[in-house]
């Protein structure tokens, strides 16, 4: 096994997040199968000539992740196998949906539109005849359509943060905004600083690039202390109607935030892909890059106007711009031209399509609110000022569990424990409201019966691979 290892030392962070790092690229590249043996602690780390307990932090890392399984007397392995085979547990039921598609099962775990809203069929048909006439096209542009940059730049401008084309990269959804920019700023063993709950695809990027993760507060409070003791070199927050908790920061946090971040020379990741889901009525804050100009912005049309559009984007600094669009070059030459067409013609009218939209959703939170009020009076959600799901804890139980025997009853639903990587969120549950008031009906019917059923389990239940939408 060492020698498969190569130069796995060889790199910055504690040498049990290297070690891991390696381990983990040997096993999503299938060099190491599912079932294959790793090498007793005591055993590898003499081989390795390294302390035993940087083995051991290594196997802790990769079997939080659920890419390998310990077991006593069984040794440990990869995980996949049928010897092996990790518990039902570890398996988001919305990741799950998601691959493996039930059409019996009603999703409130994949929080995102439904469908796609008219106006993006009607902003295809308008570019029908540019696309008939269009020549000296190659079609290929790692850092977006010029036109869409442009229009989202001037967005930008009138919302109060000035901005340019060459600010802004295009990417496919906020997703791989996120993947970029792990890539660009972390090696194996780098810290980074996010709230806790949070979006799990961040904990994903993040946690694939061997970051070391430092949970704060919701708003990163405390993060000025947390900059000087861990060094890190990122930062990660949602400031509007963060996921899961539809939490809103004041002006004053935003800004003491993102200038204590300029401050400590620590990039803040703000995550602005939820902004625009403000329900009627209520404000919509302006963007942080409005205050302080230095922050990475992301954001994307997935949660606004529809996800299988795959169009979202980054602002920051030219430099890293021009870095990203290098980045993504080597994997992926662009994203798909019509599609960023199409999304300039809907950007320019975005404001005023999300206002029209506000509408729907804010009928259907209230929808969901009200149903549960009636068939599960015990559990107490909080209503939120948008966004798209709710947030909270159970009256007993542990999220996992209960997920579990909701999908036995065709409703899927995300546990805690796969946002928060701290543990204290296990008893808490996340639902979307992007369906229809009858889908919703039908669903807080569903979760009834479920949670009449429900008997939580003695001990508690592993916790699911980090990730969800």
């Amino acid at each position: 096994m060492a020698e498969r290892l190569g130069r796995w030392s060889s790199g910055r962070g504690p040498l049990y997040v290297l070690l891991a790092a390696r381990l983990r690229q040997l096993i999503d590249d299938a060099e190491l199968p599912p079932g294959t043996p790793l090498p007793p602690d005591r055993q590898f780390a003499s081989s390795l000539a390294v302390g035993r307990s940087t083995v051991v932090a290594a196997y802790d890392l990769l079997e939080a992740e659920g890419r390998i399984v310990r077991r006593q007397g069984s040794g440990t392995r990869v995980a996949g196998s049928a010897e092996s085979a990790v518990p039902d547990t570890t398996g988001a039921p919305m990741f799950l949906h998601l691959i493996e598609p039930r059409p019996e099962v009603i999703s409130l775990a994949c929080a995102a539109p439904d469908a796609p809203p008219p106006e993006i069929a009607e902003a295809y048909a308008r570019i029908v005849p540019e696309l008939a006439t269009m020549t000296g096209e190659i079609g290929y542009h790692p850092a977006g359509y010029l036109p869409l940059r442009t229009a989202i730049a001037d967005r930008y401008t009138r919302l109060g943060a000035p901005t340019l084309p060459e600010q802004i990269l295009v990417t496919n959804g906020g997703q791989q905004a996120l993947t970029l920019l792990a890539r660009a700023h972390l090696r194996p063993g780098d810290r980074v600083l996010l709230e806790t709950p949070t979006y799990p695809g961040a904990l994903e990027a993040f946690q694939e690039a061997s970051a070391v993760l430092h949970p704060l507060p919701l708003g990163l409070a405390g993060f000025e202390a947390a900059a000087r003791a861990h060094h890190p070199k990122l930062a990660y927050v949602t400031p509007t109607f963060q996921n899961p908790t539809g939490a809103v920061l004041s002006a004053l946090v935003r800004r003491r935030l993102a200038e204590a971040a300029e401050f400590a020379a620590v990039p803040l990741i703000v995550d602005e892909v939820l902004a625009d889901l403000a329900f009627p009525g209520e404000p919509t804050p302006p963007p942080v890059a409005a205050d302080v100009d230095s922050v990475i912005t992301i954001s994307s049309l997935s949660k606004n106007l529809w996800g299988g559009l795959r169009v979202g984007w980054i602002r920051a600094t030219p430099a890293l711009i021009a870095r990203l669009a290098r980045l993504r070059a080597v994997g992926d030459l662009g994203g798909n031209l019509p599609a960023q067409m199409a999304a300039t013609h809907l950007v320019a009218d975005l404001d005023t399509l999300c206002r029209t939209h506000a509408v729907h959703r804010k009928t259907a939170h209230d929808t969901l609110l009200a149903a549960l009020s009636t068939h599960l009076p015990d559990w107490l959600p909080t209503p939120v000022r948008g966004g798209q799901s709710l947030w909270f804890r159970l009256p007993h139980g542990d999220g996992n569990s209960f997920a579990q025997t909701a999908l036995r009853h065709n409703i899927a639903i995300l546990a805690g424990n796969g946002l928060d990587i701290t543990g204290a969120s296990n008893d808490h549950i996340r639902l979307h409201f992007r369906h229809p008031p009858e889908v919703l009906h039908e669903s807080v019917t569903r979760l009834a019966a479920a949670w009449h059923a429900y008997h939580p389990p003695a001990r508690k239940t592993a916790p699911p691979p980090a990730f969800a939408i």
